[in-house]
């Protein structure tokens, strides 16, 4: 699976920093509005200390980890769903992502222009989700015109859509984002809503930083993003040597699969050890089929074993087609000709 996620927020926020610490990709990071203007894309191996051990227990000669593919995505003022700043840009990048990763500035710095001319995270969110549900607004009523004219027509799709379509633009309208309307999902691939998408919020706090409860339903995160990119590339042992606390981004990528409903198993042989992404709820046949697109439609049976287990050098177990894959399992497909 190609896994992708945004990074949205204001200007001047840490979002081009957050970046390239994730990627440690050269880009630009700039004391001004939309030093970034075309989206930075990136992508990241997901870091897995399982995939480590297996790789070591089976003397693998190469690894491949799971990979996410993170957007770096023009700052975002108000207005933008009227086009102010680059507004009809980013608020199209957005929907190309599965996910949305808010990044919020929680530190004071006079060096740092905030575009509000302050600090307020909480305000800064509001500024954002406001801009996204304006937008999907525009969308749902152009889409509901085109669906009324359907459903006159008796069209049964369209019959079926437009009592989800009218939930959700009344939802907009009272600010609550799309992705709490019941039946979202019905209506979801077809629009893409910015406000249908999973979200993170990540404070970007500095020590002085005054611990934050944010007021929303999003899970979130703190972290420092500058020392994150000082601390790139070293390891947990060397950041401590330097006085540096542990890096949070793992955890971030382990946020994104969790909300995504996104889990890991994997394949291990001599030749390699590899990490395969997979939607929670997946059946054997579909997750070999991710391995190899033959291996799906010629699955009989598979030779399934927890990582642990594996490392422990206890038994397989034979699983058929009706197996639900697990976080963590080890799989060997056995399939036809």
């Amino acid at each position: 699976m190609s896994l992708s996620i945004g990074i949205v927020g204001l200007p001047n926020v840490g979002k081009s920093t957050l970046f390239k610490a994730l990627t440690k990709k050269e880009v630009l990071i700039a004391n001004y509005p939309f030093a970034t203007i075309d989206p930075n894309v990136g992508v990241v191996e997901v870091p897995d200390e399982r995939l480590d051990k297996l790789s070591e227990f089976s003397k693998s000669a190469k690894k491949i980890s799971a990979v996410v593919e993170f957007v770096d995505i023009a700052g975002l003022v108000r207005g933008a769903n009227k086009g102010e700043g680059l507004g009809n840009q980013f608020l199209a990048n957005i929907r190309e992502v599965d996910a949305v990763v808010y990044v919020l500035r929680a530190f004071e710095d006079a060096n740092i222009q905030h575009v509000e001319a302050r600090v307020n995270p909480q305000d800064d969110f509001a500024i954002l989700t406001t801009e996204l549900m304006l937008k999907d607004l525009e969308t749902v009523e152009k889409h509901l015109e085109k669906v009324k004219k359907q459903a006159r027509g008796n069209d049964k799709e369209a019959l079926a859509a437009l009592p989800i379509l009218e939930k959700i633009k009344s939802a907009l309208s009272d600010g609550v984002m799309a992705s709490k309307v019941e039946g979202i999902e019905y209506v979801a691939k077809e629009l893409q809503l910015l406000t249908s998408k999973k979200g993170i919020l990540l404070f970007n706090v500095n020590e002085n930083s005054r611990p934050l409860i944010p007021n929303s339903e999003f899970p979130f995160i703190s972290m420092n993003i500058r020392e994150e990119l000082e601390g790139a590339g070293f390891s947990d042992e060397e950041r401590k040597e330097l006085g540096m606390g542990r890096s949070n981004l793992p955890a971030l990528i382990k946020l994104a699969y969790e909300i995504l409903g996104l889990i890991t198993f994997f394949t291990t042989g001599e030749d390699e050890a590899r990490a395969w992404t997979i939607k929670n709820g997946t059946l054997a046949p579909e997750a070999s089929g991710v391995i190899h697109t033959d291996f799906r439609e010629k699955f009989i049976r598979a030779e399934v074993i927890h990582w642990g287990d594996l490392l422990e050098k206890r038994l397989t177990r034979t699983v058929g087609k009706d197996y639900i894959m697990k976080d963590g399992d080890v799989m060997e497909v056995k399939h036809g000709a």
